[in-house]
Formats: structure tokens, C-alpha cells, sequence
């Protein structure tokens, strides 16, 4: 047990420096881009994300998580993987290439033609690099990944910040994206001494395939709802509405998106290597379940008490109508991770049968609000999306539950506590907007009186995930 302590401990350290590395670099070059461009801008891009999107899910096609549950994969299985992945890839940037008109024409926006075919090349630059991410994910190895990422996020940085100040316009956004994923997947190669060779294996791709087809059915389709927001805002509203809504989603991100891939990709590898101890891995992971709800509460409801405040400042008074789309979106993402986790286990005791079932019957409720999105508004929208998301969770729970004896009410019971302080620290935060101060002044006084709070009860009540997460903070500072 000491032992995976020490390999999750040396995980997460390495994982969050990375993603909190990187996101804070994002949200920092995401601000200097915000005030140089346009709305209209990042509304262009946003139109087609759900395109890359989609065609990303496509080309891992579920294998990279197949490979990392087997317990002992064999040289031709990387291999077979990755000539696939490759020529998938390659496959579907052709099919983009020649679908560019017919989605500018749905957008009605002509420049969307030449910026597909372009952003496109983002699919074969991943596709060279999925076995290697996922042999360093195996090996719990995320200090190397930290390594490529920040390089990367730096450099592709710098790239798209000179070119807006040179006046590039959306290619700047074009050219930071690409940038970041050309330099990841080149470094992934160069720090990485797995090298495939020219051999497939039939038998290999239908065990994979297996397990993995199911995975990508389901991965396709959470990609496709978690995207067709920004399809249903761009068509039916305008590239500056949708750019409100990316930058909103990017605030988001910053605390949902990277805690949850911490959480995904160090809990996955080590669940999976006790997969067959149930009691050892009930206990890990509630561990983990309620370790993760403490930090998703305290941010996302943080988040959404000091919306107005951030975003004035950070980027802007142009950017004002993003404020109650961030707020909304704060309650979705901080059920983002609990998600993720539930739905790990079914991966975890290989049920991606179960994973697809799921997939298939929440996305069936979430045409509702997809629906109040075409005919009554954005904000409606994002408020049936809360809704979906808490039913979501009951779904996602219930399976998992079964497979390792953790009822719904058990994890209810386990992360209530961490619940009630935050929203009592998010209204009294929330609250300090009410007063006649400066908006620079009100930020700080509601992120100090957010720590304070915060700090204080979780002392006071002498909270175990608390004491263990606070552990595992000052490990990584002194590494």
C-alpha cells in the first residue's frame, strides 16, 4: 500500500505542477490574446472545435486507454496501435479537407475554409504521438510529460501573441494551436526511446479494439455534446456571442478541465494495476473521490463568486457578457471530475460496455437543453446543462456503485461536507460584490476572505482528505 501511495503522491505532484504550469501559462497568453483580438476571433475558431474534436476522439479511437489497462501489452500492440492511429488520421484530415466549404456554408463564413484546412493538419500531428503518451501515462511517468508540455506552451505562446501584435488576426490563434500540438507530439518522440516497427497484428487490433471500440462509441459521443454548444451558438447566434462563450469555457477550464485530467490520469493507471483487490480499491477510491471534490468545490464555486471581478480586469470590459455564462458554467464544471472518477472504474473492471450504455442514455436527456438553446437562449441552455449534469452523476454513480460495493448516497455522504463549506465560502466571497469598492480591491478582499474561511474550518473540523491533500502540497513544494 505504502508503495502505491508513493507512486500516486509522485503522480499527482508531478501532474498537477504540470497541468497548473500549463494552465496558468494558457490563461495568461488566453488574457494577452483576449485584449489584442476580437470576440468575432475567437468565435471563428470555436466554430469549428467541435469538428477537431470529434476527429481527435476518432483517431485515439479508445486505444490508448485499452493499452494502458492491459497488464502487460506486447511490442506489436504498440505497433499495431500506432500505424493505425496514423493512418486514421490521416483519413480523417482528408475528409475535413474536403468538408471545409460545406461547414463554412453552414456558418456562413467564408475565411472558416482555408482555417479547416489548416487547423486540420492538428490530426496526424496527434496521431504520431498517442502511443508514446500513453507508454509515459502506463509508467505513472508524468514528469516527462510535464517537461514537453510546458515547453510547448510557452513556445506556442510566443507565437501566437507576436502574430496578433503583427496583426494576424485568428491565424494567430491558428498558428498557437498548432504550434503547441507539433511541438508536444515532436518532444513526446525525442524524450521517448519507443520506436515502432513495421509489423501489425490482426489479433492485436480486434483484443484492443474490443475493449476500445466501445470507449471511442462513447468518447464520441460525450465529445460531440461537450462541443455542441459552440455548433448551436455559432449557427444560431453569432461568431461574437460564441466568442463569449469560449472565453468563458477558457475560465472554466482552467480549474475544471486540469483537475480532472489530473484525476483521469493518475487514477486510471494506478486503479488499474489493483483492478483485482476490491477492497484495496474501494478504499482508494474513495480516497480519491472525496480528496477531488474538495478542491473542485472550493474552486469552481470560488470561481463563480469573483466571475465579475476576474474578468473586468483580466480582460477586459468588452468581454462583460461572458460574466453569467462563467457562472453558469461553474456548477457543470465542478461535477466535472466526479464524472470523470465514476466513469473510470467501469474502465477500471473493463465494463466499457456499461461506459457506452451510459454514454448512450444521458446524451438522450441531453437533447433538452440543446433544444432550449436553439429556441429560447444561451442561458437557458447552460442552465438545462447544470440540470443534466447532476443526472449525469446519479447515472455514473449507480454503475460504478455495483461494481465495487460504493453506493450513490455513500459518496453523496462522503463529499456533502466539502460541499456545504464551499458554497457558504462562495456566498460570503459572493457577497463582497455588494460593496462600493474597486473592482481590483473587491477581487482581493473576496480571494483573501476565501483562503481565510476556507483554511480556518477545514482546520477546525479536522477534515482527513484536507490534512492529506495539504500533505501532498507542501511534498510538492519542496520538491
Amino acid at each position: 500500500m505504502k508503495g502505491l501511495r508513493e507512486k500516486a503522491i509522485k503522480g499527482v505532484s508531478w501532474s498537477f505542477v504540470d497541468n497548473i504550469a500549463n494552465a496558468g501559462i494558457t490563461f495568461i497568453v488566453g488574457i494577452i490574446l483576449a485584449r489584442i483580438l476580437s470576440p468575432a476571433e475567437f468565435g471563428l475558431i470555436g466554430m469549428i472545435t467541435i469538428f477537431i474534436a470529434v476527429s481527435n476522439s476518432i483517431v485515439d479511437s479508445g486505444f490508448s486507454s485499452a493499452l494502458i489497462r492491459k497488464v502487460e501489452p506486447k511490442e506489436v500492440d504498440y505497433n499495431t496501435v500506432f500505424y493505425f492511429n496514423l493512418c486514421l488520421g490521416i483519413g480523417l484530415y482528408l475528409i475535413l479537407f474536403y468538408s471545409a466549404p460545406a461547414i463554412s456554408r453552414f456558418f456562413k463564413e467564408p475565411s472558416l475554409i482555408s482555417i479547416t484546412r489548416v487547423m486540420g493538419t492538428i490530426l496526424i500531428i496527434n496521431a504520431f504521438s498517442i502511443v508514446q503518451r500513453s507508454l509515459l501515462v502506463k509508467e505513472v511517468d508524468f514528469k516527462t510529460q510535464t517537461k514537453i508540455s510546458l515547453i510547448a506552451s510557452i513556445i506556442s505562446g510566443i507565437v501566437g501573441i507576436t502574430m496578433a501584435l503583427k496583426g494576424f488576426g485568428v491565424w494567430s490563434l491558428v498558428a498557437q494551436q498548432i504550434s503547441r500540438q507539433l511541438l508536444n507530439s515532436i518532444f513526446l518522440w525525442v524524450l521517448n526511446k519507443w520506436r515502432p516497427a513495421l509489423e501489425f497484428s490482426k489479433d492485436s487490433f480486434q483484443e484492443l479494439f474490443g475493449f476500445g471500440s466501445k470507449l471511442l462509441i462513447s468518447g464520441l459521443m460525450d465529445t460531440i455534446y461537450n462541443n455542441i454548444y459552440f455548433l448551436i451558438i455559432g449557427k444560431y447566434y453569432s461568431a461574437v456571442q460564441l466568442g463569449q462563450y469560449t472565453r468563458a469555457e477558457q475560465f472554466n477550464s482552467i480549474f475544471s478541465s486540469n483537475l480532472t485530467s489530473v484525476v483521469q490520469r493518475v487514477s486510471y493507471p494506478i486503479l488499474c494495476s489493483i483492478q483485482d483487490d476490491d477492497e484495496r480499491l474501494k478504499l482508494t477510491y474513495r480516497r480519491v473521490i472525496k480528496a477531488t471534490m474538495l478542491v473542485a468545490f472550493a474552486c469552481m464555486l470560488g470561481l463563480a463568486a469573483i466571475a465579475k471581478p476576474l474578468i473586468l480586469i483580466t480582460i477586459g470590459v468588452k468581454w462583460l457578457p461572458a460574466v453569467p455564462y462563467l457562472q453558469i458554467i461553474c456548477f457543470v464544471g465542478m461535477l466535472q471530475p466526479l464524472h470523470a472518477i465514476n466513469l473510470n472504474m467501469l474502465m477500471v473492471k473493463g465494463r466499457s460496455d456499461l461506459f457506452l450504455r451510459l454514454e448512450i442514455i444521458k446524451k438522450a436527456i441531453a437533447v433538452v437543453p440543446i433544444c432550449l438553446g436553439i429556441f429560447y437562449g444561451i442561458e437557458l441552455m447552460l442552465w438545462g446543462s447544470v440540470f443534466i449534469s447532476f443526472v449525469a452523476y446519479v447515472l455514473n454513480s449507480y454503475y460504478s456503485a455495483r461494481l465495487i460495493n460504493y453506493s450513490t448516497w455513500s459518496q453523496i455522504k462522503d463529499i456533502y461536507p466539502s460541499f456545504l463549506v464551499s458554497i457558504i465560502v462562495a456566498a460570503a466571497m459572493w457577497c463582497l460584490t455588494l460593496l462600493n469598492y474597486s473592482i481590483s480591491i473587491t477581487l482581493l478582499l473576496q480571494c483573501i476572505l476565501g483562503l481565510i474561511i476556507t483554511i480556518a474550518t477545514y482546520e477546525t473540523i479536522k477534515s482527513t482528505e484536507y490534512f492529506e491533500l495539504k500533505g501532498i502540497l507542501f511534498s510538492i513544494i519542496k520538491k
